[in-house]
């Protein structure tokens, strides 16, 4: 397994300072793809330089497609950092001197110094091709008619596709795949030959247009479908590329072989990674688009004959993608490109597009990026497109928030937002230990350091396939116990071969990397879990493999595992040794035994538990958690609490509004009493006040009359005393009441105390149940013998 990428510093987006926390990134995370985007200035071109050098650090081949000429910075590599190295290469009217002095400062700023540099260039071989022209290395494109070594009819079929469109577009046709006579009638030829095994070149290509070796496409005749005189004039505008000396370049040079330009140990000290630039600033559109779809399309067929791996094996890295992928388009080069996008994880091939401006991308078609790596964007309107791509292709994240982030950062800044669940960092990328020149001429690339000549590039070539053979050719060692041939297998049985990219593979003993095959039986099985009393009827998928096969079959020993189909493949891969077993795979009982082995089991293990609350009569949900099915029984016992609290609290209000209004009537009547008290004081006081004083004082009232006045002043007194006695009895009836009142209110507080106890305890009674199986709710869907590399 690779080291991580040292891609450079975290940096605060506040004060844009450099945090002193490293930015490692997993290479591995490279197989779901990234996108790179930032407007010129925001040094984009470092950051993909950077990444490269650290692909190449750790030993992954990359193929780089260089529209521009900016990548061909790859190949200076000066160990020395002196100014002699740099000294051809700096821009005129610049300083040698002062552009060493500064790579130098500039790498040991970032702990780097001129060993690692010449660490870098010892264990790596930068290659500049050059098709169409011999200004680097040669790149034979038309050679590229010759028939893949595949038998994948798909990834064949993807190439002829790609070869197609390329040709076509050289001449100045956009043909639809699906509908354009000139497309159709091509794939059809380069298709009969490559199914024969026949190699072609352009000039048989054109023979075979004027004087077909087909009668029919489809179910109409050719010259229906596309007349002489029609096939004549594509057959003129081919023809002219032929007789153009300047297409000759074309059929010149290394051939365009997936293994050398992405080989390994190919460094000068015969370990690292070859790191070959496909150089296309000197062609036209067409001509680009042309090399770039045909050697997509065999980098599509390259990797489909390789076995899977969840690593890094191979990086691509197209800078400047601007035409190549767009939203409203389909160019010649989309398809081989999406189907990299789509397809290439399980190969371990990853790809990087970068761009300027976000509308030269098709989000949706790269919806499945893992990986953004966003700088400085040139308008507001770049912005916004950005945020519609994010929001399209990166889950939860906070486009807004991000968006905001993207619009403050500085030079050789960048945002790092993957969807590995982390949240996005901005940072600044490291010193690159290449010299960034800028874009290279074509003048330039004959001077390039390091440069092999198309004598050595061939030769190496040569050998290299003589040395490593192509996976299809290369005999496969076959043990004691071992054949070259899958054994035979029970008619109706269905065989696959396990993916070696299949995730739970580890997890049965198997090993992506081997080549030897052990036999196992992959069975899907449909669940039925059907309780009455709980209102449940469940279904559940249940996938399992056995690998451990004797000459009875033991259900003991089968392994869940998660499977889909993409983890079973029906063609047989190209290198393969079965082991012979003693399972009794050519007959069709063993297969009904183990079937029937996998159902008992099942019957007999398989349970689904839920909660049960017995008091309320209430079950959980599969996949309800603990804490859902808590505070549904929470709820339903409050509701079961209001209604016992509404019948006692119904019961006793009537009780307390009898009182109220109890209290409310003599309220009433102390006021009146109040009253009238208050009346015969008041009359007492005004009536008898110095009668009995002033008939003692006058001396000539008779005792008779003076005993009068008293009795009087008596009756009224005693008048006045009862009225207030007759209030203080109302007063206590009132206070009585209120007691009364008070005793019903505490009544009705402990009652409700009791019901919301006793509720609470109920919602609490939660028990686990296991609802079992019944044999005829067991369905085995899928049973098939299965090749695992083991």
């Amino acid at each position: 397994m690779a080291d991580d990428l040292f891609l450079g510093e975290t940096v605060d987006p506040a004060s844009h300072e450099r945090t002193g926390d490293r930015l490692d990134y997993d290479p591995a995370d490279l197989t779901t793809h990234g996108v790179i985007v930032g407007m010129t200035g925001s040094g984009k071109t470092g950051l993909g330089v950077v990444l490269l050098e650290e692909a190449l650090r750790n030993g992954i081949p990359t193929l780089v497609l260089d529209p521009k000429g900016d990548m061909t910075n790859l190949a200076l590599r000066f160990p020395r950092l002196s100014p002699e190295e740099f000294g051809p290469w700096v821009p005129e009217g610049s300083d040698a001197t002062e552009t060493a002095t500064m790579w130098k400062d500039g790498l040991a700023s970032w702990g780097l110094d001129g060993t690692h540099v010449g660490a870098l260039a010892d264990n790596s071989n930068v290659t500049v091709y050059t098709p169409g022209s011999s200004a680097g290395v040669p790149l034979n494109v038309i050679g590229s008619l010759a028939a893949p070594a595949t038998d994948d009819e798909e990834a064949m079929n993807d190439e002829i596709e790609g070869l197609v469109s390329g040709l076509l577009s050289m001449v100045g046709i956009t043909a639809d795949p699906l509908s354009s006579p000139e497309h159709i009638l091509l794939t059809n030829l380069v298709a009969r030959a490559w199914t024969d095994g026949k190699s072609l070149d352009l000039g048989q290509l054109v023979q075979q247009i004027q004087d077909p070796p087909i009668r029919k496409l489809g179910v109409l005749e050719l010259d229906s479908f596309y007349p002489a005189k029609e096939r004549t004039k594509l057959a003129m505008k081919l023809n002219g590329l032929l007789a153009s000396p300047s297409f000759a370049a074309w059929a010149e040079g290394v051939p365009m072989d997936m293994d050398q330009l992405l080989s390994t140990g190919s460094g000068p000290s015969g370990t690292g990674a070859a790191c070959s630039v496909i150089y296309l600033a000197h062609l036209s559109e067409e001509e680009r688009q042309f090399v770039v779809t045909l050697l997509l399309s065999k980098l599509v067929t390259w990797m489909r004959a390789q076995s899977g791996t969840p690593n890094l094996r191979a990086l691509v890295y197209m800078d400047e993608v601007f035409g190549y992928v767009p939203p409203s388009a389909a160019p010649p080069a989309k398809k081989p490109i999406l189907t990299i996008l789509k397809q290439a994880r399980a190969f371990g091939v990853g790809m990087v597009l970068s761009t300027q401006n976000p509308v030269d991308l098709d989000y949706k078609a790269i919806s499945n990026a893992g990986t953004w790596m966003i700088g400085r964007l040139q308008t507001e309107r770049d912005v916004g497109r950005l945020k519609d791509g994010l929001e399209n292709s990166s889950g939860d994240v906070d486009v807004d928030a991000l968006t905001g982030t993207i619009s403050g950062l500085g030079k050789r800044e960048f945002v790092l937002h993957t969807t590995k669940g982390k949240e996005p960092r901005v940072f600044t990328t490291r010193w690159a230990m290449d010299y960034l020149a800028g874009p290279l001429t074509k003048d330039q690339l004959g001077s390039l350091p390091g440069q092999p000549d198309e004598a050595a590039v061939s030769s190496a070539a040569t050998s290299d396939s003589a040395a490593t053979v192509p996976a299809a050719d290369r005999p496969v060692e076959v043990g004691d116990d071992e054949v070259s041939v899958a054994p035979e297998v029970a008619d109706g049985v269905t065989v696959r071969w396990v993916d070696p990219a299949a995730p739970w593979l580890p997890e049965v003993g198997g090993d992506p990397e081997s080549t030897s095959y052990r036999a196992g039986i992959a069975a899907r099985v449909e669940l039925l879990f059907d309780e009455t009393k709980a209102d449940l009827r469940h279904s559940e998928e249940f996938e399992c493999v056995v690998v451990e096969l004797g000459d009875t079959f033991d259900a003991d020993e089968l392994v869940a595992v998660d499977y889909d189909d993409r983890d079973l493949r029906e063609a047989a891969p190209e290198r393969a040794a079965y082991r012979l077993g003693d399972a009794p795979i050519d007959t069709k009982s063993f297969f009904t035994a183990a079937e029937k082995a996998i159902k008992d089991k099942l019957y007999r293990d398989q349970t689904l538990t839920i909660r049960a609350n017995a008091a309320l009569k209430l079950y959980s949900r599969p996949g309800e958690s603990e804490e859902d099915f808590a505070a549904r029984c929470e709820a339903a016992a409050d509701a079961g609490a209001d209604e016992d609290a509404a019948k006692i609290r119904k019961r006793l209000e009537s009780k307390m509004g009898t009182v109220q209004k109890a209290i409310e009537r003599e309220q009433i009547r102390i006021d009146e009493l109040e009253s009238k008290a208050s009346d015969s004081k008041q009359h007492e006081l005004i009536s008898g006040a110095g009668d009995l004083l002033g008939s003692l004082l006058g001396g000539k009232k008779s005792a008779k009359s003076i005993l009068g006045k008293v009795k009087g002043v008596s009756s009224r007194r005693k008048q006045s005393s009862a009225a207030a006695d007759r209030v203080e009895a109302a007063l206590a009836k009132v206070e009585q009441k209120e007691m009364e009142l008070g005793d019903l209110e505490a009544e009705l507080a402990d009652a409700i105390a009791d019901i919301a106890a006793e509720w609470d305890d109920k919602a609490a009674e939660v028990e686990e149940i296991e609802v079992g199986l019944e044999k005829t709710d067991i369905s085995v869907t899928q049973l098939a013998l299965i090749w695992l590399p083991h």
